[in-house]
């Protein structure tokens, strides 16, 4: 081939520039090519055959492609493996290219730009899970974050200073931030998410509110709130890049919710981490917070209760509202059950609406729409009486369908097709030219039946089939051996001689000819006319948007309030007290994770545990420190008191008998150790670095839980920053915190700090091995029982038995000192000769045995002589 470009390499080259950043999904026919370096990419990473096609420049043209019919799965894993893929498809057919020219080239163009933060197809997302989609917009000393789900249309934002951006992306978990070109936050680095950066324009505060305006068709925005220019510019961005992205098809995106500072509790991303609300510490869902939790039965459900989760309440107001919705599902059984049984029909009508917006939905998004306002009124009609605010308003939203209700109903057949261009998708009796054109199209297939037995009795061939193929359309086909036949009289004057192959022979005839046009005409205008009432219907559904997307803001309401209430019924969970005090008063607590994998293994009974950490006053500190042995259940009594408080403020029962909990706006955990390597930094470094975000921040209100301050240095240096820590936490920050310590020298604070209390996990001894009871009595412990726990982790015994020693030396040591250890090298013999291993126990010998049982005072001198003869022979090995 030429080095030069050919027309098609030509356009492509032209489209590509286009989109430098992007791979090009060039369509060709059936399916997506991609060439040159985005083939190379993209074979890797899909693991598909990399080919070659001509030359260009003197270099050979790297190709591959995939199917268009199943290009979501190879987008999928390019998006999660952080490409971006540019959709370009043909935009006419190539007869239509052919009229303009024998070479001219197929007219193609970008139709979308698929990026992680703008998927919107149920294949590509998971259906429990937002896709976010962020920006972070910085004007002069006020910043902002907004974040978008382009599938839902949900838009917030909310003034954010740099310094809690990190929060903020660890609460969100945004799968794409747009942010200025060349200006990338710090916080951005450590963040999992694709940044994308823009040009300055988009982030222009005045033309976001024009495009806002625009986009919501009003002159002014005050009746969404009173954005400043950061929120605005951040807002703009979001729209600018949704508007590039989907090349000018916005979808229904809802008006943007400003969320006020302190609206929602505070929670780092080394909490979230530590907590493991979302995901376990191994990675997975499985072992998360939420996953204990989550008994929703619909994706948009799931959803609402992932983002509670996230963001915690602080507006006593709603916390009490979504309470006394559980409260009235626990208390009517039957019917929350009713409600649950409906809510499982109600497929995802947020996403759908979505895609039918943008024009990639189906008759089956159309039905999604329909069954989804079905559930709705069967929901409305079950909820009756006198019921809480939530669900009354959840009832009201649901009770008046919106109009498109009743066309999809009658519109839409029961089971529609996927998609639009398989038809079937529209009832009989809603269009009399689409029923007649059906009946046409029906008939013909019928009259093609009788024809083909009336051409094999006329031919007196049984083998003779009418076919049909895209290129000759309906057509005679007989096998060779009758080719003799059929082309000699008479027959030849019925059947017209079409084509030869190398096993058959085909005909037409004029009656078969007139017939295959009127059947084509029908079934392309049956198709027609399915087209125009599918537009019909997305139209009025698209008019009703607004009432759709209520109705199902309603239907996840509902879903989140019932799965709670089946969630403290089976699990025996109570309605928390929230009030605005100090109090922190929890009585039988319970570690909702570790209860729930208790059962599922059929393990032991959780044993539930106290915690009062209520404080006099609005700055007095309240601080319980734990003291007691590794395995006892100090991290979990320190995370369930952290994860009662955090339940209750979402609105949901919680895992205790009782549980008065003064608000908390603020939760801090440092729990656990880990280096971070890519960053270069110790396990010790990354303790105090979340130690000191805590400090720096914790006020009054919240509540910490600290565990093992100090334990990555020395015992003397770690043993003075726990001290140093606790008594800035108990003097400066004034909070309620758990304070876990294998330091037992801190325990003296509670003597001199009024705020300290101590407490201890109770344990016993038994044989040697330690005995863990998990319960949380007031007191301290007396040692860690370090030794004993690293007998049951199963270090050889010579270890263990060495490890006593040294212990023993050291408390020695200790006490002779008066307190103070010093112990110098020759005291404690380390490199001595290690103590000698352990020997097997001995088997008694039977020998051994029978003297065992012998008193030799009661022997006479011919007992004692024959006892001789007897042991003489048990003895081994015996010889004459």
């Amino acid at each position: 081939m030429s080095n030069t470009a050919t027309p098609m390499m030509a356009q492509f080259l032209e489209i590509k520039a286009q989109y430098p950043d992007a791979l090009l999904f060039y369509r060709m026919g059936d399916f997506y090519e991609m060439f040159f370096d985005d083939a190379v990419a993209a074979a890797a990473a899909l693991d598909i055959a990399l080919t070659k096609r001509g030359k260009h420049e003197g270099k050979d043209i790297a190709m591959c492609g995939v199917p268009q019919h199943a290009a979501e799965g190879y987008l999928l894993t390019l998006i999660r493996k952080g490409f971006r893929v540019a959709v370009c498809d043909q935009m006419e057919s190539p007869a239509e290219a052919k009229k303009r020219g024998y070479k001219a080239v197929v007219k193609r163009e970008v139709v979308r730009l698929v990026t992680p933060g703008t998927l919107t197809e149920d294949t590509l997302l998971d259906a429990r899970r937002h896709n976010y989609l962020a920006a972070y917009a910085q004007v002069r000393d006020a910043g902002a974050y907004a974040w978008l789900d382009l599938s839902t249309g949900e838009l917030h934002v909310a003034r954010c200073p740099l310094v809690t951006l990190g929060p903020m992306l660890a609460r969100t978990g945004p799968r794409e931030v747009l942010v200025v070109e060349g200006e990338v936050p710090p916080a951005l680095d450590e963040d999992p998410a694709v940044v994308t950066p823009l040009g300055r324009a988009s982030f222009d505060s005045e033309a976001a509110r024009t495009r806002l305006e625009t986009l919501y068709g009003t002159g002014s925005l005050d009746g969404f709130g009173q954005f400043d220019r950061a929120e605005l510019a951040a807002l703009g961005a979001l729209i600018d890049y949704v508007d590039i992205t989907q090349k000018g098809r916005l979808p229904l995106i809802r008006p943007p919710v400003q969320e006020h500072q302190g609206a929602a509790m505070q929670i780092d991303a080394a909490t979230r981490r530590n907590l493991e609300l979302t995901h376990a510490l191994s990675g997975g869902r499985e072992g998360s917070l939420l996953t204990a939790i989550d008994r929703t039965v619909t994706g948009a459900g799931a959803r609402l209760l992932e983002t509670r989760l996230c963001a915690p309440s602080t507006d006593l107001e709603t916390i009490r509202g979504r309470l006394d919705a559980v409260q009235a599902f626990v208390e009517d059984r039957t019917l929350s059950a009713d409600l649950r049984e409906a809510l499982r029909q109600a497929p995802d009508m947020d996403r759908a609406l979505t895609r039918l917006a943008l024009d990639r939905g189906g008759p089956r998004d159309l039905a999604a729409i329909r069954n989804g306002l079905r559930a709705g009124e069967r929901v409305a009609h079950a909820l009756s009486g006198e019921l809480p605010d939530q669900v009354a308003q959840a009832a009201r939203a649901l009770a008046t369908l919106p109009d498109c209700a009743d066309l999809l109903n009658a519109a839409l057949v029961a089971e529609p097709p996927l998609l639009k261009r398989d038809g079937g998708f529209v009832a009989e009796g809603v269009d009399v030219d689409l029923d007649e054109a059906r009946t046409l199209r029906d008939e013909g297939r019928g009259v093609i039946a009788s024809m083909q037995a009336k051409y094999a009795e006329i031919a007196g061939i049984t083998a003779l089939k009418i076919k049909h193929n895209n290129v000759l359309g309906y057509f005679i086909e007989t096998t060779a051996t009758h080719a003799e036949k059929m082309l000699s009289a008479p027959l030849s004057d019925t059947f017209i001689h079409r084509q030869t192959t190398a096993n058959a022979v085909r005909f037409t005839t004029v009656e078969l000819s007139e017939l295959e046009t009127r059947i084509l005409n029908a079934g392309a205008r049956t198709l027609e006319l399915e087209l125009e009432q599918f537009a019909r219907m997305r139209e009025a559904v698209l008019a009703d948007g607004a009432a759709i997307n209520t109705a199902a803001r309603a239907l996840a309401e509902l879903d989140v309030a019932t799965g709670l209430a089946e969630l403290a019924v089976d699990s025996d969970w109570t309605r928390p007290v929230l009030d605005m005090s100090r109090s922190f008063a929890i009585v039988g607590g319970r570690h909702p994770v570790v209860e729930r994998a208790l059962r599922r293994q059929g393990g032991p009974e959780f044993i539930p545990n106290d915690c009062d950490l209520s404080a006099e006053g609005d700055e007095a500190a309240r601080i319980v420190l734990l003291t007691g042995p590794n395995m006892a259940g100090k991290s979990t009594w320190l995370r369930q008191n952290a994860i009662i408080a955090l339940l209750a403020q979402i609105g949901a029962f919680v895992p205790a008998a009782s549980a008065h909990i003064g608000l908390v706006d603020q939760l801090f955990s440092r729990v656990g150790a880990a280096d971070d390597l890519a960053r270069g930094r110790s396990t010790f470094m990354v303790e105090m670095v979340e130690t000191a975000a805590i400090l720096n921040r914790a006020g009054p209100r919240a509540l910490v839980i600290l565990d093992e301050i100090g334990r990555g240095t020395a015992t003397y240096d770690g043993l003075s920053i726990a001290w140093a820590v606790m008594e800035h936490l108990h003097d400066v920050n004034g909070a309620r915190a758990l304070f876990a310590t294998h330091y037992h020298e801190m325990t003296a604070l509670s003597g001199k700090l009024d705020g300290v209390s101590n407490a201890t996990v109770a344990v016993r001894e038994w044989e040697g091995n330690v005995v863990f009871l998990h319960e949380v009595r007031e007191g301290a412990a007396d040692r860690s029982y370090g030794v004993q726990v690293a007998r049951l982790a199963g270090l050889p015994a010579a270890v263990v038995e060495r490890a006593r020693s040294v212990l023993d030396i050291l408390e020695k040591g200790e006490r002779e000192q008066g307190g103070k250890t010093k112990t110098l090298i020759d005291d404690l013999p380390l490199f001595a000769v290690p103590a000698p291993a352990p020997q097997p126990a001995k088997t008694e010998s039977r020998v051994e045995s029978r003297l065992a049982d012998i008193l030799p005072d009661g022997l006479s001198p011919r007992e004692a002589l024959d006892l001789i003869y007897e042991l003489k022979g048990l003895m081994p090995n015996e010889t004459p």
